[in-house]
């Protein structure tokens, strides 16, 4: 795997703690800068909204420009607005930073993705894309529990510095890595070079490249792979975010046991991707065929012996390593299903997981405003899950169907 590769990683690597580890600092947040903890908590849904949009809407502004500046302009911007949170006493500006930050973080995962997988070979799209979402799992064992230490040991803004200084490296190795435009030599490959632009340099060519990409958009295998990337993801974030709670009050484990089972989640997450990166080129659909159904079978069992602690430590490894398993083979999926659009489908990738990871949150708090207690949420992931089951059966089942129809206007 190419060295750039790697460096991109360790961007997304900081780009994922920044997304996660507010939930260690919230407090914090709201007693420095005299809010609410719900209104701090506002900072949370502000980044993942700024996912959700800036993803497509970067990506289609990115096609104006090569890789090669993109990625170096959407880093050097997250790397700014985490250094102006750091020093701000304005809850305002920080919140505008958040989503500042959420559009740089989307432009840049939207744009290396394609970059990655356009570096790959035409059958390692997935390993390159495991290795790239590797960063957000990193972040999940390291980066989240060192921001709230840092956050307990110095304060919050000493965890937004501490993500700036992590950006800096790869921001520096990629701009002594990646060729300039002027020095660059031009490919034959199909997928646009690092530091080609997506398109041809003229406005008009600018406008049809992306008309091009839109009209690949439409293909509708992949509006389904994106809705099950959305519903897969939904489950996956339903059951993280209430996982602590849970531990505590449904398992019984002391505070303290907390850390360790969100480490357990998130070394689950990272052989989750290894394992998608080893099987999602050659093997997809044996790969989700049987992976879907045993994530679905995960999280009821889970809601069933939550009470029980060495099933709940079990679980949370195993459907660590079913949900990024699933979920990052379906976005090396969408890549090869929208290879004639590379970049606008790594943002809409992207968007489609952040859609789950805003939505599968609130789906799981509904029961818990009713009264249910903290298994609640893994029922809502075995839900999300059955449902995008129900949608995988359906689709195939049209298309079946379009292809029977098809081969009977033949026949006649």
């Amino acid at each position: 795997m190419p060295f750039t590769v790697h460096v991109l990683a360790l961007a997304v690597f900081a780009q994922g703690t920044s997304e996660f580890m507010l939930s260690g600092l919230v407090w914090d947040i709201a007693h420095d800068l005299h809010v609410s903890i719900p209104t701090a908590g506002a900072l949370t849904s502000a980044f993942a909204i700024g996912m959700v949009i800036g993803a497509p809407l970067m990506a289609v502004l990115s096609l104006r420009w090569p890789r090669r500046r993109a990625l170096l302009t959407f880093l050097a911007a997250f790397l700014i607005v985490h250094v102006v949170g750091a020093v701000t006493t304005s809850f305002a500006l920080l919140l505008v930073t958040r989503v500042g930050a959420a559009l740089a973080n989307a432009g840049f995962l939207a744009v290396a993705v394609a970059t990655a997988a356009g570096m790959a070979t035409p059958d390692t799209k997935g390993r390159a894309t495991s290795v790239l979402l590797g960063g957000v799992t990193l972040a999940c064992i390291v980066g989240v529990p060192a921001g709230a230490w840092l956050g307990q040991l110095w304060g919050w803004r000493s965890a937004f510095w501490a993500v700036a200084l992590v950006s800096l490296p790869p921001l520096i190795a990629l701009l002594r890595s990646l060729p300039s435009p002027r020095t660059a030599t031009p490919t034959a490959s199909s997928v646009p070079s690092l530091s080609s632009p997506s398109s041809s340099p003229c406005a008009s060519s600018l406008a049809a490249g992306a008309r091009a990409e839109l009209r690949s958009l439409r293909n509708p295998r992949l509006l389904v792979t994106l809705a099950l990337g959305a519903l897969v993801n939904g489950a996956t974030f339903c059951a993280y975010t209430y996982l602590a709670p849970l531990v505590t009050t449904v398992t019984g484990l002391a505070p303290a046991w907390v850390p360790a089972v969100l480490a357990l989640f998130g070394l689950g997450s990272f052989l989750g991707v290894t394992l998608g990166g080893r099987f999602a080129d050659a093997r997809p659909l044996a790969l989700l065929v049987t992976g879907g159904p045993a994530l679905l079978v995960g999280w009821a069992v889970f809601a069933l012996t939550a009470t029980v602690p060495a099933a709940t430590a079990a679980l949370t490894l195993v459907q660590g390593t079913l949900s990024f398993a699933v979920g990052s083979t379906l976005i090396s999926q969408v890549l090869y299903t929208a290879a004639d659009a590379p970049t606008l489908a790594g943002g809409f990738a992207t968007a489609a997981f952040n859609v789950g990871g805003a939505l599968g949150p609130w789906l799981g708090g509904l029961p818990l405003t009713v009264g249910l207690d903290y298994r609640a949420p893994l029922g809502v992931s075995a839900l999300l899950v059955t449902t995008a089951l129900a949608v995988a059966g359906a689709a195939q089942g049209l298309r079946r169907g379009a292809d029977r129809g098809v081969a009977d206007e033949s026949c006649g």
